[in-house]
C-alpha cells in the first residue's frame, strides 16, 4: 500500500514477528530454520485495519429491528442489560475469529462490558479497545469519570505492545459537555486514545440545532437541560475542547463545510461505516470532502446488529461508490489509511520492513497491477486464503 504491486513478491517476518524484508522472491531471502509458506494465484496483502467495530454484540444480527434510531439504542442498551460478562467474553471471541478470518488483523473497538480487551489479550491480536462511558446529565461528571478511571485500570492488565486501552465518551446525547471534556482532559494526561460516535444521525443534529427530535425528547423526559444551540454536533464537541488527533469520530455523516474545515483544522480522524449509515437510513457522510480536506479517514464495520456481517471490504466498496474512488484509494481506507487515522502506521497498514509482520492472503486469477487491486476490492471474505499476526498464521481456509 506504499508502493506498487509486486510480481512473484514474498514477505520475510523475523522470530520477533516484525518485517524483515519485502520484494520480489528471488530478492528475498528464505527463513533460516523457520516455515516458508508459498500461495500460488494469490496476492499478500497487510493484515486489514477496522476502524470501527462492537465485537460485544457478535452474534446479534438481526436481533433488533426499529426504524427509529433513538428507540434502536434504547432496545439495544436493553437487551445488553440481559447478558453477562462470560456472554460478552464469547461474543468477542466468535467477532476477532470472524475478523482474521476475512483479512482483519487490527480493530478498533467501542464497549462498556470490557471484555474485547481480554479477547485480544487472547489471541495475541492487534487493536485499541476503547472503553465506553455514558453519562447524559452534567451533575454526573464526577462519579462517572471515576467510574471510567477504575474500568480503565482493572483492564490495563490485558494490554500488550499490541493491544491498547483507550476511552469512548459515547455520542453527544448521552454524554454531557461537561463529561466529554473531563474524559477528554483526563484522557491526554493518561496518553489513552480516544473514540466517538458523532454526528451520526438527523435526531441528534435536531438536539443540537433547536433542542427537538427524539434524543431532545429523551432529555426532556430525563429532566436534563438541552443544549445551547443551535449548534452542530461537531462545533459543540469543539466548544468543549474534545476534538484533536487523538479522537476518533464514529459515523460523521451530517457534517457542513465549516465542519469539515474544524475537523481538519483540529487533526481530528473520522471512522467511515457507510453500510451503517444506509442500513440505519442516516443518510451520506461527506467522504470526498474529508478527503479533499486532508483528514485522515478509515474504514469501520460498525456492529453487526447494524450491518449483519463484519465485511471491511464490503465497506470499502461501499466508500468507492459514494466518494468516486479509485480502487487503490479504496483499498487505503481499510489499510495504511485506516492506519493513520488510528495513530498506527508506524506499526500496521502495509507490508514495510520493521512493521508488524500482519498479513492476509487472498487468492486472485489478476495478473495486471490494476486487475490485482479491482480483484481484491471485488472479492468477498471467503476468498481469504490465510491471515498472519505478526508471522504467525491465525487462519487457514478449509482445503487450502
Amino acid at each position: 500500500m506504499e508502493g506498487g504491486p509486486i510480481r512473484n513478491g514474498a514477505v520475510l517476518i523475523g522470530e520477533e514477528g516484525r518485517i524483515l524484508a519485502v520484494g520480489p522472491d528471488r530478492e528475498v531471502p528464505e527463513p533460516t530454520g523457520g516455515a516458508a509458506d508459498h500461495f500460488a494465484d494469490c496476492v499478500i496483502l497487510p493484515g486489514l485495519v477496522n476502524t470501527h467495530t462492537h465485537l460485544e454484540l457478535t452474534g446479534l444480527a438481526g436481533a433488533i429491528d426499529e426504524p427509529d434510531f433513538a428507540d434502536w439504542i434504547r432496545r439495544i442498551i436493553a437487551l445488553k442489560a440481559t447478558f453477562t460478562y462470560d456472554h460478552f467474553l464469547s461474543a468477542a471471541r466468535q467477532g476477532i475469529r470472524d475478523c482474521l478470518a476475512a483479512g482483519v488483523t487490527t480493530v478498533a473497538d467501542s464497549g462498556d462490558s470490557g471484555a474485547v480487551i481480554e479477547a485480544l489479550h487472547e489471541a495475541g491480536a492487534s487493536g485499541i479497545a476503547y472503553q465506553e462511558i455514558f453519562g447524559p446529565h452534567p451533575d454526573q461528571w464526577r462519579e462517572r469519570l471515576e467510574g471510567l478511571r477504575r474500568r480503565v485500570e482493572d483492564r490495563r492488565r490485558f494490554t500488550s505492545a499490541r493491544v491498547r486501552i483507550g476511552v469512548s465518551p459515547h455520542a453527544p446525547y448521552t454524554v454531557s459537555g461537561r463529561l466529554y471534556g473531563a474524559v477528554a482532559q483526563w484522557a491526554r494526561a493518561e496518553q489513552l486514545p480516544m473514540a466517538t460516535h458523532l454526528a451520526e444521525s438527523v435526531p441528534e443534529v435536531e438536539l443540537f440545532n433547536a433542542g427537538t427530535g427524539s434524543f431532545g425528547a429523551m432529555w426532556q423526559r430525563r429532566g436534563i437541560a438541552l443544549p445551547d444551540g443551535p449548534a452542530t454536533p461537531v462545533a459543540w464537541l469543539e466548544r468543549h475542547g474534545v476534538l484533536g488527533p487523538d479522537l476518533l469520530c464514529a459515523h460523521v455523516v451530517h457534517a457542513g463545510a465549516e465542519d469539515v474545515s474544524r475537523l481538519a483544522r483540529s487533526g481530528t480522524p473520522v471512522a467511515h461505516c457507510p453500510r451503517s449509515n444506509a442500513a440505519h437510513r442516516h443518510g451520506t457522510a461527506p467522504l470526498g470532502a474529508f478527503l479533499d480536506a486532508g483528514i485522515e479517514v478509515g474504514c469501520g464495520t460498525d456492529s453487526v446488529v447494524s450491518v449483519g456481517t463484519l465485511d471491511l471490504l464490503a465497506e470499502a466498496r461501499a466508500a468507492r461508490t459514494l466518494a468516486h474512488l479509485g480502487a487503490a484509494a479504496a483499498l487505503a481506507l481499510c489499510t495504511i489509511g485506516a492506519a493513520r487515522a488510528l495513530g498506527m502506521d508506524r506499526e500496521v497498514g502495509s507490508l514495510r520492513q520493521g512493521k508488524w509482520g500482519d498479513a492476509m492472503v487472498m487468492e486472485t486469477r489478476a495478473t495486471s497491477a490494476a486487475a490485482v487491486l479491482e480483484s481484491i476490492l471485488a472479492s468477498p471474505h471467503e476468498h481469504v486464503v490465510a491471515t498472519y499476526l505478526a508471522g504467525r498464521p491465525v487462519h487457514r481456509r478449509s482445503g487450502s
